[in-house]
């Protein structure tokens, strides 16, 4: 299953449930699993996403109204840049059109474009690769942490280069790169860090918002994110000069400051966010909080549950992290503990069980999409065809392609549900376990 359609799956078609419902556990110790007939752990769904509240029609169609739909100084989208700003405790944010183009603008304004490298993860969503593929910049990948799925901080430094420019460490899931040693490296190799914050939108590195110690932070605001307006993004940074370069380049390269009509300082693309996103994330970010704090809740006591089952791992953090904001919920699963059942038969059996699930990402270093990219004659113009070779034969990241065999994921959604639904998460999980073997037969 794809990652949107999992995402589509698991938050739409379920509004009107209570978040406060505590549902009744099935007695488990003789069914069967529901994949083979038994009764599921549960039948009812988990809750909705988007959640929609009165204010947000009503600040819709005040801007509908309004007529003001395009990005307009004073009102909703520089409204919400302030109050990002603010809450990210930066001193400067830019919003966009979405997640990849304030990767994109940050690059950009970054100046780094054709035979330079950038240092990205395997494990994340395809858009940290594409922005670094627009700029014909090489994506140079660093092998992944799979206690925390995150980047391995350990062996960043052997793949700089004096052609290395930038590192873009992704904050997966919601929680947190090791900064402290990322920001360490950069600072000893005088590098530019980017932080795709796209998935962690109020999670801390000691006590600090992540997104805020790089030198630009980029957030998405897409549909399936923790704070949403269907699509949208925002870049923070405490470097007002780099903001000032991110909007130039996100408004086809007209200056921040009003200046005559027609007037461009340098290339630029438009990326701007609309009136009705900006609209839509000042009324969703009254509800963040409540909502992330409920989500921190609901993931302890569900890792509490399943740390206790054997072949369940669930992803650790790093201890700077001091607060995660789980975007997704991830464990590694060890199918030598579950008599050999295949994680493609585990997902569907807990599918069945009532649970929605993914496999989540495949390696990005080994997408077929890469070698058709770096291979194309704009590409060996720049790198010629035997440096790409060389690419491709230290392109490898063992512990990620691991990661990618035995990595599950539960969506934001599931966590704000009651202790009576992580009760029944848990319980599917053990009831696979308890027929794992039956399960492997069939």
């Amino acid at each position: 299953m794809k990652r949107r359609d999992f995402l589509k799956s698991t938050v739409v078609g379920t509004a009107g449930l209570s978040l406060g419902t505590r549902t009744t556990l099935f007695s488990q110790d003789s069914a069967k699993p529901a994949l083979l007939g038994g009764k599921p752990v549960r039948t009812n769904p988990f809750p909705p996403w988007p959640m929609i509240a009165d204010n947000d029609e009503k600040a819709w169609m005040e801007c509908l109204r309004a007529k003001h739909w395009f990005r307009m100084d004073g009102n909703a989208v520089s409204t919400f840049e302030k109050e990002f700003a603010r809450l990210m405790g930066t001193k400067d944010c830019l919003a966009t059109a979405n997640g990849t183009s304030a990767l994109l603008t940050s690059l950009n304004a970054l100046g780094i474009g054709p035979g330079d490298e950038v240092i990205v993860p395997p494990y994340t969503f395809v858009a940290t690769i594409n922005v670094v593929l627009l700029q014909f910049a090489l994506p140079i990948f660093v092998d992944t942490d799979p206690e925390t799925f995150q980047i391995d901080a350990k062996k960043l430094e052997s793949a700089i280069t004096e052609k290395t420019r930038c590192i873009i460490p992704v904050h997966l899931g919601g929680g947190s790169a090791d900064l402290d040693a990322i920001l360490g490296i950069a600072k000893k190799h005088k590098l530019p860090v980017i932080e795709d914050a796209c998935q962690s939108h109020l999670a801390e590195w000691r006590g600090r918002k992540l997104g805020s110690w790089g030198d630009a932070g980029c957030f998405s605001f897409q549909v399936s994110k923790n704070l949403c307006s269907g699509e949208g993004g925002a870049i923070i940074s405490d470097n007002t000069d780099l903001v000032n370069r991110c909007y130039v380049f996100h408004t086809n390269g007209a200056e921040r400051k009003p200046t005559p009509a027609f007037s461009y300082r340098v290339k630029g693309t438009n990326v701007r966010m609309t009136e009705f996103q900006g609209t839509l994330l000042l009324q969703q970010m009254t509800r963040l909080e409540k909502q992330s704090r409920l989500r921190e809740e609901n993931a302890a006591y569900l890792t509490d549950q399943l740390k206790k089952i054997q072949g369940i791992r669930p992803a650790q953090s790093y201890a700077g992290c001091t607060r995660n904001a789980y975007h997704l919920y991830m464990f590694r699963y060890d199918k030598s503990r579950f008599a050999g059942l295949d994680r493609k038969r585990f997902l569907a059996a807990l599918e069945a069980e009532g649970i929605p699930c993914s496999a989540g990402y495949s390696p990005l270093n080994k997408e077929p999409f890469l070698k058709s990219t770096l291979y194309s004659r704009g590409y060996q113009q720049v790198y010629s065809k035997q440096g790409i070779d060389q690419y491709f034969k230290s392109n490898d990241c063992p512990e990620n392609d691991r990661l990618c065999e035995e990595a599950v994921w539960f969506t934001q959604n599931m966590l704000l549900g009651s202790r009576g639904d992580m009760d029944q998460i848990a319980e599917g999980i053990r009831k696979i376990s308890r027929h794992a073997s039956e399960l492997s037969k069939t």
